[in-house]
């Protein structure tokens, strides 16, 4: 690894390795005093090439003396062709403040991923997916992610300019209510899988939060990649028809876990793999902060994207993330193994299922799918604890409602997400209500598998299916509604599906 440093200041050649194993840490760019140079700019150009291998972070310090009000940082590297198969190259870019790059640590003043070419930071204003905030003197950090490097290497440019002069006031963030007005205890559909131009996503607050009215959504989750920058920006785009929940999608090397419904201004940090032994720690910040632990696609074929940390603090797991695609199929069977195993375990703990759009841009549709929950009332606090205890589904659009039941012989009564606590040889009768589903077939899944599949329903889209069993026969039942076209083997997509309902004492 080399790096070189030119422009109007001293150049610098050391490099020395941070006390992460997966971090390095460049020599230091230094510019002169700004003191009474108001307007005056100062620029330096650091380039340099990582090897095959290179370790997850680098960091180029940056000297930030006295008088700074901006810093803009530009970078550019090389994309040389690669055989089919093999990784090209792929950087990342971020930036730390002079409090440091300490994991967890405060000094995180934003990430853009590969998403810019550039980005500013100043007291009253930042390029999305930055933080605003003074200009400190001090060492900041610019934080450069090589996701991916091709076998002729990484060969990189930055370019950081300082702007000297008095810095205005930050202004104080406004976050968006915790409450709308809804209904009382109902079913609520949401979104909790989204990306603003604060991160990858092209598309403003403003624009998400019209697109989830149009969709029918009771409320959304914030969930820019590994940035918290967007949380102010969501306040104007509340209503009493739009409750709107702030969190991250926490992206790492070894995948994706969404914090959902954070309390406003929680960052959490990334930058670590399954063999760090790290994410129960940031789990547990997330709990803190007042959100659900969700991974994100466990079983997505994108690099950095499988899941590798285990589900032990998992609230819930995304099962179906966008168009319902073989990637959600092996997630909705891996999800049902956890089902089975629970079952047959002396805690009987479980873990609910969700879906989101993973929205970033046109033509993704904002709520396909949405997950539809029955909470007290439309807050965080009630949409967390419906999905915490399972009681919601999954459906394709806003037009598929479901009402899915067990009844026992003495009339006791539960839904999704419960229990029907009977003897194990009682008759009961699970009964699902279908709307919006034309042309669907319903299915029964059991810890036995498949055990009972309807007729398909008609062009209404509506229609009821009635199945008796025993929690003998069925440790528990979860519903699914298929489209008719499929490929050979492979199931129609989904329309549908249900958290399951447990029998037995």
């Amino acid at each position: 690894m080399c790096e070189d440093e030119h422009g109007d200041g001293m150049a610098r050649r050391a490099l020395f390795a941070t006390g992460a194993a997966a971090a390095l840490t460049l020599g230091s760019v230094t510019f002169a005093s700004g003191a009474g140079a108001a307007g005056r700019t100062g620029t330096r150009t650091v380039s340099g090439t990582l090897p095959v291998g290179a370790p997850d972070f680098v960091y180029l310090p940056v000297e930030v003396p006295h008088g700074v009000r901006e810093i803009h940082v530009a970078y550019t590297y090389e994309k040389p062709s690669v055989p089919a198969g093999t990784a090209g190259n792929a950087l990342d870019i971020g930036l730390f403040d002079d409090r440091g790059t300490e994991l967890g640590g405060e000094g995180f003043r934003g990430w853009s991923g590969g998403a810019r070419t550039e980005f500013f930071v100043r007291a009253d204003d930042a390029t999305p997916g930055y933080v605003p905030g003074r200009i400190r003197p001090g060492t900041w950090h610019i934080a450069l992610g090589p996701y991916t490097v091709a076998p002729q290497g990484l060969s990189y440019e930055v370019t950081v300019t300082l702007t000297y002069g008095e810095q205005a006031a930050t202004p104080a963030p406004v976050y968006p209510p915790s409450r709308a007005k809804g209904r009382g205890r109902a079913w609520y559909r949401g979104d909790c899988h989204l990306h603003s131009w604060h991160s990858d996503g092209r598309r403003t607050p403003a624009e998400i939060a019209a697109l989830a009215r149009a969709a029918g959504l009771d409320f959304i989750n914030s969930s820019d990649h590994n940035t918290h920058s967007s949380h102010p920006h969501w306040a104007d785009q509340a209503g009493d028809d739009l409750l709107i929940m702030l969190g991250e999608e926490v992206t790492t090397r070894n995948g994706h876990v969404v914090a959902l419904g954070t309390d406003p201004g929680t960052f959490v940090d990334w930058r670590y793999r399954a063999r760090d032994n790290r994410f129960g720690r940031f789990a547990r910040r997330i709990r803190r902060a007042g959100g659900l632990v969700v991974p994100a696609h466990p079983h997505a074929t994108c690099i950095g994207c499988g899941w590798k940390f285990g589900f032990g603090e998992a609230d819930a797991v995304e099962v179906w993330n966008g168009p319902y695609t073989p990637d959600d199929e092996v997630a909705l069977a891996e999800w049902d193994n956890t089902l089975v195993a629970s079952v047959r375990s002396e805690s009987r703990s479980w873990l609910p299922a969700t879906g989101n759009s993973d929205a970033h841009r046109d033509p993704d549709a904002v709520g396909t799918p949405q997950t539809v929950v029955l909470a007290d009332d439309l807050t965080r606090e009630a949409v967390q604890e419906g999905i915490r205890a399972g009681r919601a589904y999954v459906a394709e659009s806003k037009l598929v409602s479901l009402s899915f039941s067990a009844t026992g012989a003495k009339g006791e009564h539960v839904g999704i997400g419960e229990r029907l606590r009977v003897a194990h040889d009682t008759p009961v009768t699970v009964r699902l209500e279908v709307s919006g589903a034309p042309r669907c077939t319903a299915r029964f899944v059991t810890d036995q598998g498949v055990l009972f599949t309807g007729d398909v329903l008609p062009v209404s889209g509506s229609g009821t299916v009635e199945w008796r069993t025993t929690a003998q026969y069925a440790a528990y039942v979860r519903a699914e509604l298929r489209h008719e076209t499929a490929a050979g083997p492979v199931p129609g997509a989904l329309a549908a599906f249900t958290n399951p309902i447990f029998l037995g004492t």
